[in-house]
């Protein structure tokens, strides 16, 4: 009858009997394989045409000294003189006033071309753009002056453009204003005469009467 309950008994638990009785130890089973650790790929090399070009200088080129002549005259007075102001929209003068009478021809000191000729507010002002001056071009003003040209002419230097009108100006006599630019910047238009037209002329000595010449 004993045996009879013995052999009853599940399958598992006979092994597991057994095993407990012959004191046996059940085998571990073996350790998987540690994963290998990620090898980190390389930094992608930047392809030349990607990498920036550096950025160029902003600063404006140099005023040329290209002036062949005087806006008017052969050596003007200068009435007044440039002043820059502190800030774009403070006081100052933004060019020269020229000393000369009303009708004289006015010159156009160096080549260019018309940008605008024509009235604003009630006073006749010539612009032009100087031609090989750099970007942005440098623009010369004359005014008060009754035109001779219109926009879009091809200007040559010491050509006519126009003559001095006698319209009233803050000036104590008859004079032209000459300005410079270049883009929004007002620079001084004298810097545009090389060092041999602002030089006085040389001193003639005149025959005097009764004392034969030499």
């Amino acid at each position: 009858m004993h045996v009879n309950r013995f052999l009853a008994l599940p399958l598992g638990l006979l092994l597991t009997a057994t095993a407990s009785a012959s004191g046996a130890t059940p085998s571990p089973s073996p350790p998987s394989a540690a994963a290998p650790s990620p090898v980190p790929s390389p930094s992608p090399v930047p392809s030349p045409s990607l990498v920036p070009s550096p950025v160029p200088s902003l600063v404006p080129p140099p005023v040329p000294a290209i002036a062949r002549s005087w806006p008017v005259g052969t050596r003007p007075a200068v009435v007044r003189g440039w002043e820059p102001p502190a800030t774009p929209y403070a006081r100052g003068h933004r060019g020269v006033d020229l000393a000369a009478p009303a009708g004289t021809p006015v010159r156009a000191v160096a080549a260019g071309r018309v940008l605008f000729a024509g009235q604003v507010a009630g006073r006749g002002v010539v612009s032009l753009e100087l031609t090989g001056t750099g970007t942005p071009s440098l623009r010369t003003t004359y005014e008060p002056v009754d035109p001779s040209v219109t926009k879009g002419d091809e200007i040559t230097p010491a050509q006519p453009i126009g003559t001095l009108s006698p319209t009233a100006s803050h000036c104590p006599t008859t004079c032209l204003h000459w300005g410079l630019r270049r883009d929004e910047t007002y620079l001084n238009p004298l810097s545009l005469l090389p060092a041999w037209l602002g030089r006085r002329a040389p001193s003639r000595l005149l025959p005097v009467l009764g004392v034969p010449l030499p």
